[in-house]
């Protein structure tokens, strides 16, 4: 391309103009001493130096002779403007426009031609040049396009920085949230698990006394018989008189006198039988909620599962739904045994309903290495879908039908996991069933207390407040 023309002489050096706008925060195309690096890409070192000369004062300029100079030069130094010619031998400023765009998103693009086609600028605006000037153009007309491309390029880093700031803050907000949400599921534990202590504590306190006195009178119903049944096999070897002993047969055989004793002896021991499982019903709910072990201590783990699966009973008793239990041997382990036993009910609940109507598999297996004890509950059933797998801890999310599930069983569990320094891992698979593993430490400082609902509460609203302020 011939060099061409300008038609205004390059106007005296002066100063660099105070900027009305405020500060903005650029990318690293500003060299050591702060200006900005601008590229000026042209055939015809007639224009580059011309270009060069009226810019250098507030500007460091480099300069390029062709396209693939000009990229080799992008490659080495970070720029904040490139001006460019639009035809060149090689490559085309539109081609060079291109890569800069997808490369140095960054670089702002002023394009300059000799040809005065409107279609041609707008074609380069489209493509993402800033503006697109004609040959020959006025000196001051140039250094106003460059001022307002620098400008316009700050703002854009600006906004786009602002952006990654605003999402870091979502997350912040939206992490805040969650934690909000998991407090206030504690909350809503903290009260369902004191009301449930005292409806255990006077379902305890008003069955034992009359499973007491059932349990007295059996014994002494059952010694009673046996005294009537030794007076009676004295009769039966006495020597009757005919009309008393005939009497005595004919009232033996209207009463089925041999069936009745046998079924007096079995009435004693099915009553016997279901006041004995009342009792235990009573001391497994007991056992359950800890009514009278709520300290920090040294817990069986066993123990604490026996009890569970016998208030679960109705799950693993019909036949439908086969328990496996493979107890290895484990040291007493530093627990609240109550909040233990609570994450044992959840665990264990969920395995027997994924099995679903059609039956299935639930497996118990209890390890330990010495610091630590590991309890698996595994199930045969459907598994977890992708999808849910990150969300099932998460307060209040079910994928149970409505009415079923409050989403909270496996978000307690974790926070009373956690808060016994162990953890809580799940694997599943899609159609084959889930596993999660529960490790806890063997010995640990006692954990803080949970927080009563009032503290929680407060807490709960100072939190909402700070992130409404937020």
């Amino acid at each position: 391309m011939t060099p061409t023309n300008l038609s205004s002489p390059v106007p005296p050096s002066r100063p660099p103009e105070a900027s009305s706008s405020p500060a903005l925060v650029s990318a690293a195309a500003p060299n050591v001493d702060g200006r900005d690096r601008i590229l000026i890409v042209d055939d015809s070192s007639t224009v580059r130096k011309i270009f060069a000369k009226a810019l250098s004062v507030r500007y460091e300029c480099h300069e390029a002779s062709s396209a693939g100079e000009a990229l080799g030069q992008l490659n080495a130094h970070p720029f904040a403007l490139v001006i460019t010619d639009m035809i060149m031998p090689g490559l085309s400023g539109t081609e060079l426009l291109r890569k800069i765009t997808e490369g140095y998103p960054d670089t702002a693009v002023i394009m300059v031609s000799g040809v005065n086609q409107p279609q041609r600028a707008l074609d380069a605006v489209r493509l993402g040049a800033f503006d697109y000037i004609f040959k020959p153009c006025d000196i001051g007309v140039l250094e106003l396009t460059v001022e307002r491309a620098l400008e316009r390029r700050s703002l854009l880093i600006n906004a786009r920085r602002y952006k990654q700031d605003l999402e870091a803050r979502n997350q912040e907000l939206a992490r805040g949230k969650a934690k909000l949400e998991r407090l206030q599921a504690q909350i809503v534990h903290s009260e369902k698990m004191a009301s449930l202590g005292q409806l255990a504590a006077g379902i305890a306190h008003e069955i034992n006394n009359p499973v007491g006195f059932v349990s007295g009178n059996l014994d002494l119903l059952s010694q009673c018989l046996e005294d009537l049944k030794e007076l009676l096999e004295f009769y039966d070897a006495a020597d009757l008189p005919a009309p008393v002993a005939a009497g005595a047969a004919a009232v033996k055989e209207r009463i089925n006198y041999g069936a009745t004793l046998e079924d007096l002896n079995s009435i004693v021991r099915d009553c016997r039988e279901g006041a004995t499982r009342i009792r235990d019903i009573v001391q497994n709910l007991r056992t359950f909620s800890r009514l009278d072990e709520a300290e920090f201590k040294k817990t069986d783990v066993h123990e604490g599962l026996d009890s569970t699966i016998r208030l679960l009973s109705r799950y693993f008793s019909g036949g439908n739904v086969k328990l496996i239990r493979d107890y290895a041997v484990l040291p007493a382990i530093d627990a609240f045994a109550g909040q233990l036993n609570q994450v044992w009910m959840n665990l264990l609940a969920n395995a027997a309903q994924a099995c679903g109507a059609k039956g299935g598999e639930v497996r118990i297996a209890t390890r330990a290495d010495g610091r630590a004890v590991t309890v698996a509950i595994s199930d045969t059933g459907g598994g977890i879908a992708p999808e849910h797998l990150n969300r099932i801890f998460d307060p209040f999310y079910t994928t149970k039908p409505v009415g079923e599930g409050t989403g909270l069983g496996l978000s307690i569990s974790f926070g009373i996991v956690r808060r016994h320094r162990g953890t809580i891992a799940v694997k599943t698979r899609l159609g084959a069933g889930s596993t999660f593993t529960v490790t806890l430490p063997v010995s640990i400082k006692q954990p803080q207390s949970q927080p009563t609902p009032t503290q929680s509460n407060n807490q709960l609203q100072l939190n909402s407040n700070q992130t409404a302020r937020q």
